[in-house]
């Protein structure tokens, strides 16, 4: 009798607690809008790199869908020549501006400038140059146990140079890739391998892999954001639930900072089908 009174007691609380469900509206603090500058030009390995994009928005509610563009804006980077490249929103009220001379210089310096609403926004930064992927591997019996689908991608690091490393993974069965960075600190000149493994492997997925080379500096603002935005479920470019301040420079107010990272990276891409 005992273990079917408890066992009633059991069922009767929980239709209790799923027949007690409300929506309840959290009243959230909305912070005065802060300007996001988008700048990660790149450049892939085998193209001429002269069409780059650049993105302006502004943050907004938790709650709200849509994120606000910013249109308006004079955009230009400038290089060591002093050449200036204009970034032009081709599409009104789109909040892309888009640039099709770009020269791209390996280890070269480039700075940033955005004049929106009367205020200029500066950051300087250095093109990166990255390794070829030399080839690609897939075990199934990797994992703890023994069962999980592991794909491997090796490159070779420059041994003359201290380098740093983005990587960017994305499978087609998922809308938003998953991110990772490296230095080569413990590997430095050697050949190395990044790894990537999915219980949602299946045989025909497509994994698209992109390897970039960045600054110290990028790879010390990319590992704080991950390590807040949590690498290992998703892209870094989510909303954190903290700020996380970049490169761009305020030059009128600086407490009055914008969010994102000017950045310049080589890229090496791979596309390789799960067999």
């Amino acid at each position: 009798m005992k273990k079917y009174t408890l066992l009633f007691i059991t069922i009767m609380f929980a239709l209790s607690v799923t027949s007690c469900e409300e929506v309840i509206d959290v009243d959230l603090d909305t912070a005065q809008p802060r300007l996001v500058i988008d700048a990660a030009l790149q450049w892939q390995k085998g193209t001429s790199g002269a069409t780059q994009k650049i993105k302006l928005s502004t943050t907004t509610g938790y709650f709200n869908q849509n994120v606000p563009k910013v249109s308006g804006a004079t955009v230009f980077v400038t290089n060591e020549a002093a050449v200036v490249f204009d970034f032009i929103e081709t599409v009104p009220n789109s909040g892309e501006y888009i640039c099709t001379n770009f020269i791209p210089v390996l280890n070269s310096t480039y700075q940033l400038t955005v004049i929106q609403d009367g205020v200029t926004y500066v950051a300087t930064e250095t093109l990166k140059p990255v390794p070829n992927i030399d080839r690609i591997e897939q075990r199934n019996d990797g994992g703890f146990t023994g069962e999980d689908i592991e794909i491997k991608f090796f490159y070779t690091d420059n041994g003359a140079t201290d380098d740093f490393y983005l990587f960017r993974a994305k499978l087609s069965s998922y809308q938003i890739p998953e991110y990772g960075v490296s230095s080569d600190e413990f590997y430095q000149g050697n050949q190395i391998f990044g790894l990537y493994s999915n219980e949602d492997f299946k045989s025909g997925d497509e994994l698209a892999i992109t390897l970039n080379g960045i600054s110290e500096g990028y790879f010390n603002y990319l590992r704080v954001l991950l390590s807040i935005a949590g690498s290992a479920n998703g892209s870094p470019f989510q909303s954190p639930p903290a700020t996380v301040r970049g490169n761009i420079v305020n030059t009128v107010d600086d407490k009055n900072y914008v969010l994102g990272y000017f950045s310049l990276s080589e890229t090496a891409h791979i596309d390789y089908i799960i067999e």
